[in-house]
């Protein structure tokens, strides 16, 4: 009898991240360190961590859980050249606004670049923050005193002109402090626009934060927005979206201050092939806290968009009231939601609530306009705009609610 050898297998260990996919945007990477002269030593550092951090890691892909419904990989893993971000202001507001690379000097400025973010989940998965690390040029820096009220709206304008563009905010409230800010994004042609928004609420500050992301059809367009609250605080975010081949829109809140309140409206209209993607986290800190997530979807052709939208009630957080509320509209069979709302609580006096829905134009509504005369394309237009208006119900500012109303007429007259 012939004795027979058993061979053993070495099974490599799965892993979600794909390092080769980074190899464009570290070649982009290779071409725009050549331009950095003279740089501190610690932003230097924080170049080389995070670049360590994308070789290893790669870009994000389907595998890890925060991505599973937004594969970015086919529209962005060719880019090998960095671009730029073109920011202007209007004047009139009386606030001071400063560029990043004057700012880098000042300790708080250096704090909040290099700080890891709050929670495991970004620092374990989002690459892309430290792409914006890697690629950090463009920016600004806003600070508003204690007991500052803007006289108007600060109106920003970011265009994008090509390649992987990276651009940084920093806005700094601080006590009892008031700004509105109003984000313009725009651009021609393809690119890879990356933001990164950090803001530090002090006690009793307020800052309503509106975005209009209208970029081009060819464009991928990527942004996170870090909030930190402190103590009966207010941050109240609005974003409208009708732009980018994909856009994935990520807000993280870290409700650090008792009684402060986080409010967070989305509106996102999609049509053709775009894929919109919401990702939200709400960490409740401190106690008598109030989170509100309100996000409206309107599916045409044969569009995917994404809703993830987590609360984290943490022990300290008692007297939590935390509303959570996605609701999509699909115009067409070939159009596609994913929606996963969660609550993680670990406080045991709390009011929390979430909730999904999906689903198409009510036809009894649609058959009583038509009954009366009015067109079918009109009358299914005034049933989109009265959908999506429910998610400005809660927009405290008339103007910027009229403005948000006028261009859902714009978009379904398109």
């Amino acid at each position: 009898m012939t004795a027979q050898t058993a061979t053993i297998t070495t099974l490599e260990p799965r892993t979600p991240y794909q390092p080769e996919t980074a190899n464009g945007v570290l070649a982009a990477y290779d071409g725009f360190s050549d331009t950095l002269l003279h740089e501190p030593d610690w932003l230097a550092a924080c170049r080389d961590k995070s670049r360590e951090v994308v070789a290893r890691r790669g870009l994000p892909t389907a595998k890890l859980e925060g991505w599973k419904y937004t594969n970015i990989l086919p529209l962005v893993k060719t880019i090998n050249q960095s671009g730029t971000v073109k920011i202007t202001h209007k004047e009139g507001h009386g606030i001071a606004v400063h560029s990043l690379a004057g700012m880098l000097g000042e300790e708080w400025v250096q704090k909040a670049i290099t700080a890891p973010l709050s929670d495991k989940e970004y620092n374990t998965e989002n690459t892309l923050w430290h792409l914006g690390n890697l690629f950090m040029r463009d920016g600004l820096v806003i600070d508003v005193p204690a007991n500052t009220e803007a006289k108007t709206p600060l109106d920003l304008t970011m265009v994008a002109d090509g390649g992987l563009a990276n651009a940084r905010l920093i806005i700094r409230l601080g006590a009892n402090a008031r700004l509105t800010v109003i984000e313009h994004h725009n651009g021609a042609g393809s690119y890879w626009k990356n933001i990164q928004t950090q803001i530090i609420l002090a006690d009793g500050a307020h800052l309503t934060h509106v975005r209009y992301q209208e970029d081009s059809e060819q464009s991928i367009h990527t942004q996170l927005t870090h909030t930190v609250l402190g103590k009966d605080s207010g941050y109240e975010g609005i974003v409208f979206s009708t732009g980018s081949r994909l856009f994935r829109n990520q807000l993280h809140g870290v409700m650090n201050g008792a009684g402060a309140v986080c409010s967070l409206s989305a509106v996102n209209l999609l049509t053709g092939q775009q894929h919109g993607d919401t990702t939200i986290l709400v960490d409740h800190m401190a106690p008598n806290g109030n989170s509100n997530q309100n996000i409206r979807t309107v599916l045409d052709g044969t569009a995917h968009g994404v809703f993830q939208g987590k609360v984290h009630v943490h022990q300290p957080a008692q007297k939590t009231d935390g509303y959570q509320l996605s609701k999509s509209l699909i115009l067409n069979e070939g159009a596609e939601m994913d929606t996963k709302p969660e609550l993680e609580i670990y406080a045991d006096d709390v009011k929390c609530s979430h909730g999904a829905t999906t689903g198409q134009l009510d036809e009894g509504p649609l058959f009583y306009m038509r009954a009366r005369g009015i067109p079918e394309a009109q009358a299914r237009a005034l049933l989109i705009e009265s959908f999506v208006d429910e998610a400005f119900d809660r927009v405290a500012d008339e103007t910027i609610q009229s403005v948000l109303k006028d261009k859902v007429k714009a978009w379904l007259a398109s």
